[in-house]
């Protein structure tokens, strides 16, 4: 999982791509279209017209699927919840706070987030694999609000599912050396079953190919860091020695970058040698 500042990004920012970036105009046109769109559910939910309602949002999933480009650079091409390009197979736009209905852990079915459906905030780029599993899955800790239209409160919502946009939520998952998905050392009880929750319902871990590919770059990182820290304990006199300093590094940080595919998993590797010159090269 990769941390994607979507609160402070918009398809106008002069550092996308020209064949990205929105113009200030079409960006609000897409905005307005979008509270029409809203305008209308909310006709349809006042009169019970759930169906109609529900049809309605399925009608109009080009809207959101025109912003697929631009949520696609903001990772690199990755999927924000497995951090993977292929392995998770087609990347789609998905609703992290489901659309048309919503499940919890236990009870019924409840509403889903239908008033978000055009809300870009609630758009995330998933793999086939997670966003399949996870469907309309959405659970609340008991006890926990639950936004309505008519209440809208998802601030105080205390959800189960990690978010690839909240930067907290990232630090609480990490890896092992297997390329399963696990918690991170130290954290709370109740922030252990939140990773486990999410790696169980979006397929972290159950997902071979994912877990294989992961296994891999862990063994990678290994080698390279064994390497570095053997040309480093040889640098002080030989010249052939610093020069695989150089090279390693630059190779570990290489796996590490942003738009290098399951980089976490490297970063993972990395700090659990608790070695502080190791710990530089990751900035």
């Amino acid at each position: 999982m990769i941390f994607i500042d979507l609160e402070n990004k918009l398809p106008t920012d002069a550092d996308l791509p020209p064949e990205i970036r929105w113009t200030k105009p079409d960006w609000d046109a897409w905005l307005a279209e979008s509270a029409r769109l809203v305008g209308e559910l909310a006709k349809l939910d006042a009169e019970g017209q759930i169906k109609e309602r529900n049809e309605l949002i399925d009608k109009h999933g080009g809207h959101w699927g025109k912003l697929k480009p631009w949520l696609l650079a903001l990772s690199d091409g990755k999927c924000w919840f497995t951090e993977a390009r292929d392995i998770a197979s087609h990347l789609d736009v998905e609703h992290f706070r489901p659309k048309k209905a919503a499940r919890n852990i236990k009870g019924p079915e409840r509403d889903g987030y239908w008033w978000l459906a055009f809300d870009y905030m609630n758009f995330r780029i998933a793999g086939t694999v997670p966003n399949r599993k996870k469907g309309a899955w959405f659970p609340l800790r008991h006890g926990s609000q639950c936004s309505t239209y008519a209440r809208r409160c998802e601030g105080d919502e205390v959800m189960h599912f990690l978010d690839p946009t909240n930067a907290h939520d990232v630090t609480l998952l990490a890896f092992d050396e297997e390329g399963k998905a696990v918690p991170a050392p130290g954290i709370p009880r109740w922030e252990r079953v939140r990773v486990k929750r999410t790696v169980e319902r979006l397929k972290l871990t159950e997902h071979q190919a994912l877990s294989e590919e992961r296994r891999k770059v862990w063994q990678k990182t290994t080698n390279l860091i064994n390497k570095y820290l053997k040309a480093l304990s040889e640098a002080r006199t030989s010249a052939a020695a610093r020069e695989r300093v150089r090279a390693a590094a630059r190779d570990i940080v290489c796996l590490t970058k942003p738009d290098a595919e399951l980089s976490a998993v490297a970063k993972c590797c990395i700090r659990l040698r608790n070695d502080q010159q190791l710990a530089r090269l990751l900035g």
